[in-house]
């Protein structure tokens, strides 16, 4: 099953809209040599990260501004044409996939900085900038933007699959850190919500609304976000462990005491195995907890001599540290760089990724239970884990023409989120449901909740135009 025809969860969604010439003419007439047919433009647009084929899109429009995407979504509407926002294209779900056809809108060149308020700790910019790009632009001013989802993905992309990350454990995810909004609506209509205050209760939250709803809402084309001052200190440290479980119940240890560490990260020994090879690093072959601390020079020592004794009272050793700014980043890149140091591990291998984040107290539970799974299939897989929230990810790797490795992965995946979900966690911590968790979301929240989604997407989009076929069935 490599493809969408052949996965039945997906068949009601994936019925390709004609898209009528006079549409196509209309947007040329339009956007010129901004909206491009070229087979080889269009299958960019038409593939993510994730496992899924689809054919690609009819049209890519380059949009450089709002009005473009307000102009461009108005003519998706007159024709009802879907239309599928695009970022730099690193979802891992599907979401960029045009399963029902339609165009492609690239936002990758609205990539401005609007406003930088140093005073307030915000900062207003195009949905195309860029995580690095933000913070490159407000370094001089002594902030930092903290949301790291590891790919340096779009602000837009990251609003709308409510990302988080590494950092995610002290300073929260895409939905704390968003103050306001530019939308364009289904009908082209350029809608604001919220404001750079840090709190309202002005009626609906239609900021919370449109973060995470996956570009099936509308157009994010502006986005406020906080900022935070740079610590003065920060230091990294890497500590291996005998077991998984050794450096899980660390991790559980170090959040339950209150300790306010800025990231930990697992890696487990096969997927340092593989990170050594793809960035020629010496680490030790053993379950990992990868871990920095922000602060004052004198709370950032504190929090991690605390840390090095609950360590080593669970059995860690070969506590090191990295403080220079260099060392840091060449660990950081190196977990990173997980996901592509897997791929490389098997040449032409795709990764079916799993998702789910459970309470903090259930995580050893979930987590040992599913790599016991894990190894006993004989599916190569690598595992890391932003386990300071309780989030962690499974990429079994798959020979896309076995489809017996497929359907391992797949049932592996589903034992794992029945596992999360009956400990009170959730299918999809960060990635979002895109195509491939409709079945868990319905399973998760319930046939009601899924029917209210339903009835708000009806209502704002009621030709379905907007990124059609994903999150639910429609």
């Amino acid at each position: 099953m490599n493809s969408l025809a052949t996965n039945s969860a997906l068949q009601p969604d994936t019925a390709q809209r004609a898209v009528p010439a006079a549409f196509i003419d209309a947007l040329k007439a339009r956007f010129a040599d901004r909206c491009s047919t070229a087979l080889v433009v269009r299958e960019q647009h038409g593939r993510d990260e994730s496992s899924f084929d689809a054919p690609p899109p009819a049209a890519v429009v380059f949009a450089q501004s709002t009005q473009d995407v307000a102009d461009a979504v108005k003519l998706a509407a007159h024709y009802c044409v879907p239309i599928i926002p695009f970022g730099v294209g690193t979802s891992l779900e599907g979401h960029l996939l045009a399963v029902q056809g339609g165009i492609s809108l690239d936002v990758s060149r609205m990539n401005q900085v609007l406003s930088i308020n140093a005073e307030d700790l915000t900062v207003t910019v195009q949905a195309g900038v860029t995580r690095k790009q933000l913070n490159e632009a407000v370094k001089c001013t002594g902030l930092f933007f903290p949301i790291d989802p590891g790919a340096d993905a779009t602000l837009g992309g990251m609003c709308a699959t409510r990302a988080s990350g590494t950092n995610a454990v002290r300073y929260g995810t895409m939905r704390e850190n968003v103050l306001a909004l530019q939308v364009v609506t289904a009908q082209g209509e350029i809608i604001r919500t919220g404001t750079r205050a840090k709190k309202s209760s002005a009626g609906y939250d239609l900021t919370r609304l449109m973060v995470g709803s996956e570009g099936t809402l509308g157009v994010i084309t502006e986005v406020t976000v906080k900022l935070y001052p740079l610590p003065e200190a920060i230091s990294a440290a890497i500590c291996s462990f005998p077991s998984i479980e050794a450096a899980v119940r660390t991790t559980i240890q170090i959040i339950q005491l209150g300790i306010p560490i800025a990231r930990v990260e697992l890696i487990d020994a096969n997927t340092v195995r593989l990170v050594n090879a793809h960035a020629k690093l010496c680490l030790r072959e053993e379950p990992l907890l990868l871990m920095e601390f922000h602060g004052s020079p004198a709370s950032v020592k504190e929090q991690a001599e605390t840390v090095q004794e609950i360590a080593a009272e669970c059995g860690g050793n070969a506590f090191e540290w990295a403080s220079t700014p260099e060392e840091r980043t060449r660990l950081w890149t190196a977990r990173h760089n997980a996901y592509f140091a897997a791929i490389q591990s098997k040449p032409g291998c795709r990764a079916i990724s799993t998702d789910t984040c459970v309470p903090i107290s259930r995580l050893a539970d979930c987590l040992l239970d599913s790599v016991a799974e894990a190894d006993a299939s004989g599916i190569p897989y690598f595992l890391v884990g932003h386990v300071g929230d309780g989030n962690f990810h499974f990429g079994y790797l798959i020979d896309p023409s076995l489809p017996e490795e497929r359907a391992t992965a797949e049932r592996l995946n589903h034992a794992l989120v029945a596992r999360a979900l009956a400990l009170n966690g959730t299918c999809s911590g960060e990635h979002g449901i895109g195509l491939h968790k409709m079945d868990f979301l319905v399973t998760e929240t319930g046939a009601g909740a899924v029917g209210m989604m339903r009835s708000i997407k009806k209502a704002l989009d009621p030709n379905n135009i907007m990124n059609p076929g994903k999150i639910f069935a429609q």
